[in-house]
């Protein structure tokens, strides 16, 4: 019997993902039950008071009002759980195109294989992942099935970790968390201040999902190739690139997998939106002075220090799965909203929000004269 778009959820077992993430997640730091009920309760009060804080630097009007959106303090499991939800929303176009195509030669027995199989690799992942993350926005999750989240989506804090971190660089508890949600909080607010961009990333990554689909027969052995081409000194940080553009020929092991023209221009554009993204929410994390956070510089200073402290191991699976492109994209994208900033002040920036033809190229991420010229703001002004 064929796969119809009725029985598309056994394309993946999402619950089997969560719970294998669940299952396999590191414990998290030691803690009383009291000790742990503080820290959430504080970590919600630094979400709250980091709203006003973000508003201030941004200049983001969309700051002032996020009541469709919510704020949850999760442990590993639940952070887990949650991004299954949101996966399944952006792979639901992909999944739709591989039963239009192919959906004659799926049968219910392979299905629900490939499903407990596709479950338990992506448990996998997220359980390395879980102990990683200090918070996210999700815009996704609300559009997910059976989903409990506001319209907006959710802000999630994974409490173990933070706790994990500020116990490792030995600084401020209170400071530190208030750090965190400043950069949290400004992805919330960067979502209500551009409501089209959730849809608009929605629609890249299922044009780029269902381009791969139709190449299935051939994206296994792409997949092999794009790790042979990574060499084990950039794999553990021995080597590796420090800013510049992406294109052809470079970042051979991410960009080997994307083969035509059309798959390099949405991975080059949701590049783009990514760096826009983390750049500007380190920004503005960034704007805070000792009379918000006293002991700051210290956290700057630790904090990115950490990445020369990580094993080999680590640094192999941070780049497989990758964590390293995402930590390039809070630096170039950082030096993009400066560069910008620099030329026709905060205001002329956050036109960006405006419409998605005002997002950044990624040529113009790392050249931002070139984004001024093309929104027509050539006179500088603050």
């Amino acid at each position: 019997m064929s796969l119809t778009p009725s029985r598309l959820p056994g394309l993946v077992d999402w619950d089997l993902a969560a719970g294998t993430a669940a299952k396999l997640a590191p414990a998290g730091p030691r803690v009383s039950a009291a000790r742990m009920r503080d820290t959430v309760e504080s970590l919600r009060e630094a979400a709250d008071a980091s709203v006003a804080h973000v508003h201030e630097i941004s200049r983001l009007d969309a700051a002032a009002d996020l009541r469709d959106s919510s704020v949850l303090v999760v442990d590993r499991a639940t952070w887990s759980r949650a991004n299954t939800q949101s996966f399944s929303v952006l792979m639901q176009p992909a999944l739709e195109r591989l039963v239009e195509t192919r959906g004659q030669s799926l049968t219910a027995a392979t299905t629900a294989l490939g499903g407990r199989l596709t479950g338990v690799q992506l448990g996998t992942i997220l359980s390395f992942l879980s102990s990683k993350v200090l918070g996210q926005y999700d815009p996704f999750a609300a559009l997910a099935a059976n989903t409990t989240a506001p319209p907006a989506g959710r802000l999630l804090l994974v409490a173990p970790n933070v706790l994990e971190i500020e116990r490792e660089l030995h600084v401020e508890p209170a400071d530190f968390r208030l750090w965190v949600c400043l950069h949290e909080q400004t992805h919330r607010v960067q979502f209500a201040a551009a409501p089209w961009l959730r849809g608009h990333m929605i629609e890249q990554v299922g044009r780029l999902s269902e381009s791969m689909v139709d190449k299935a027969d051939t994206f296994a052995a792409r997949i092999a190739e794009a790790a042979r081409s990574v060499g084990f000194g950039r794999l553990t940080g021995a080597a590796g690139r420090s800013g510049g553009e992406v294109g052809p020929g470079s970042e051979a092991g991410i960009l080997g997998i994307f083969q035509d023209v059309q798959e390099r221009e949405i991975f080059s554009h949701l590049t783009a939106v990514m760096s826009l993204l983390e750049g500007h929410a380190n920004v503005v994390m960034d704007g805070v002075d000792a009379t918000v956070v006293p002991t700051v510089r210290t956290i700057r200073q630790r904090f990115n220090a950490r990445g020369s402290q990580r094993s080999g191991f680590e640094k192999l699976i941070r780049q497989l799965l990758g964590l390293d492109a995402k930590m390039r994209q809070y630096s170039d994208g950082s030096r993009f909203v400066r560069g910008v900033v620099d030329q026709v002040g905060l205001d002329g920036f956050n036109r960006i929000w405006d419409a998605p033809a005002h997002l950044p190229t990624e040529h113009e991420i790392h050249h931002p004269g070139d984004w001024v010229a093309r929104m027509g703001l050539g006179d500088p002004r603050r």
